[in-house]
């Protein structure tokens, strides 16, 4: 197979769903594409290796996307973005351009919005049915019938919805928990180190507004809020039952510098690491570190 395969739709009758262009590339190491804005919705699929993306929310600000194989990512029309292959391990990729009255609502179902346009599954039992489907399309000629690509089209769609997230008609708010395990899980494995909202927001593959968002509307919290009331927490906890040095305890929940992590632990419970200890102490030393 050559290294890319492109084609156009030659018919655009169809109104609740139609194709514009589709191929599949296996790209050249940093091979990259934009900025541009599109008139139509543009999803990719990423068989292997990984890549960046650039794109614009709904707010106009810019984030960048790590995306890796069994991923995919959607570009919304008017919207600014840049993809580029890793100078490494670069991506093959497949690709639909698409759009009608029904593409909205597809995507919608599929969670895939401007503000959260990575596609991502754990139904792995789909995603040969879905990778089939897609490179159907992709490499299917002119000479197959328009109504035969149509068909493909909507049974790719039907497969990208059920193998996503909110298959099932699951509402926003299951949606919303899934981002918010997803971010909560990645602060407890990293809370110890010295890890940004930004961070948190790449690893769920969302931009960081959109998460602040969800993280106010489900915990009523902004996700540094969250962060700084985790770390306390553990802090407290190694305070009770540890013989740790509070310099050594603000290290371990991710504050290099004492005076910082006593400031913060004071402003979630009311007073010093030291006050606290002395108050909440359960056992250890007599001779605890300060």
């Amino acid at each position: 197979m050559d290294d890319l395969i492109f084609n156009i739709f030659p018919n655009e009758q169809y109104m609740d769903l139609t194709l514009y262009q589709y191929g599949w590339e296996r790209c050249k190491p940093s091979h990259s594409f934009g900025p541009v804005i599109r008139n139509h919705y543009l999803f990719h699929y990423v068989f292997s290796g990984k890549g960046l993306l650039y794109s614009t929310d709904s707010s106009g600000l810019t984030h960048k996307y790590t995306i890796s194989a069994n991923h995919g990512f959607l570009i919304s029309p008017r919207q600014i973005n840049t993809y580029v292959a890793d100078e490494k391990n670069p991506w093959e990729y497949a690709w639909i351009e698409f759009d009608g009255l029904k593409a909205k609502e597809c995507l919608d179902n599929a969670g895939l919005t401007i503000d959260a346009p990575i596609y991502r599954t754990t139904d792995k039992k789909s995603l040969p049915l879905l990778e089939t489907e897609l490179m159907t399309i992709a490499k299917s000629q002119n000479t197959q019938s328009s109504l035969y690509q149509i068909g493909h089209l909507y049974l790719f769609l039907d497969l990208l919805v059920k193998s996503s997230f909110s298959y099932n008609d699951l509402s926003a708010g299951k949606v919303k928990d899934f981002y918010i395990r997803e971010a909560i899980t990645f602060i407890e494995q990293n809370y110890m180190n010295s890890i940004s909202i930004e961070d948190i927001a790449q690893f769920c593959n969302l931009n960081r507004s959109y998460l602040g968002k969800l993280f106010k509307e489900t915990v009523n919290k902004t996700p540094q809020q969250f962060l700084i009331y985790y770390r306390m927490n553990q802090a407290a906890e190694l305070l009770r039952f540890s013989d740790m040095s509070i310099n050594e305890i603000g290290k371990s929940v991710g504050y290099q510098n004492q005076l910082h992590f006593s400031r913060a632990f004071k402003n979630v419970y009311g007073e010093s690491p030291s006050q606290w200890r002395k108050k909440n102490r359960r056992f250890g030393s007599n001779n605890l570190k300060k």
